[in-house]
């Protein structure tokens, strides 16, 4: 026998052992038959499509298997799903005895489980959104139904091809999803320009609140530093009211006076005004 391959022994027809890859005796005389298995090779089969010839371009059918492929989702959308199945022999004794046609039974089985699986999702999940979770849970369930009718096989992978919605309204479901398309581009860019205003927009806000509350702290400490003057200046003038009074009588002529082109001084005494040259401005050259 080769490497991968184990031999099922019967012996008048009853299975008594599997023989692994090597050199082993048997009884002759069709006392004990062999039947050669290969336990490594994996076998694939295919739904809704078939390969016509493998290669670096693989040749298709060109026929449709609907039957296989077309299925109703979980919100009652119609979905036209091709997959795959790869699996390999576990247990040969339980391959060739305990159910007469394993590749025909495993395609039963698949192709109801993926109805099954189908039918729990949504057109969008399964088209697009879900594909990987549909394909885990359809091996899954797969692997277990085989496992109970035990038939010797183990599912190595389950793997989703073309899925899309039926001919007849492939226009439609692409005018949908383009129109979702739009949807959420323009969701994205109200999304980006709320990202960009609202935040400017608060930063100035900030901005205003701290300039106003600058503001309002400088105004308060001017007052403040004015009172205080106020109050010192206050205190000093009841320490000497006449003194005081005059000083600031003769800081503040002294202020305006200079400010003053012509300046007179009038005697309640007299009719007229009297000039007081002295204290006007001279004229440059003079």
């Amino acid at each position: 026998m080769a490497a991968d391959e184990v031999g099922v022994i019967q012996r008048f027809g009853k299975y008594t052992r599997t023989a692994e890859p090597g050199l082993h005796l048997k009884f002759p005389f069709n006392v004990e038959t062999v039947k050669k298995v290969k336990i490594l090779e994996v076998k694939k089969e295919e739904f809704g499509y078939r390969t016509i010839e493998d290669g670096v371009r693989t040749q298709y059918s060109g026929r449709d298997y609907p039957e296989e492929s077309l299925m109703l989702t979980g919100d009652l959308n119609s979905a036209d799903v091709e997959w795959i199945v790869q699996y390999r022999i576990k247990d040969p004794a339980a391959y060739l005895f305990n159910v007469r046609n394993v590749r025909e039974t495993l395609r039963d089985v698949s192709e109801s489980i993926m109805r099954q699986v189908v039918g729990d999702n949504s057109v969008d999940e399964v088209i697009v959104l879900s594909r990987q979770d549909i394909e885990a849970q359809a091996q899954l369930l797969t692997q277990g139904l085989l496992d109970e009718i035990e038939t010797g096989v183990e599912v190595r992978t389950i793997k989703l091809q073309d899925v899309n919605p039926p001919a007849p309204v492939q226009q439609a479901f692409n005018e949908v999803n383009e129109a979702r398309q739009e949807k959420e581009r323009i969701i994205n860019e109200a999304l980006e320009a709320y990202n960009k205003v609202i935040p400017q927009a608060r930063g100035q806000a900030e901005q205003t609140i701290r300039q106003a509350e600058g503001y309002a702290t400088n105004r308060t400490n001017r007052a403040q530093g004015d009172a205080k003057k106020f109050l010192a200046v206050w205190a000093e003038y009841n320490k000497a009211r006449d003194v005081t009074r005059r000083r600031l009588y003769l800081e503040t002529m002294q202020e305006i006076l200079p400010k003053l082109e012509n300046i007179y001084v009038v005697d309640e005494e007299l009719t007229g005004l009297i000039p007081l040259l002295q204290l006007q401005k001279k004229e440059v050259g003079q």
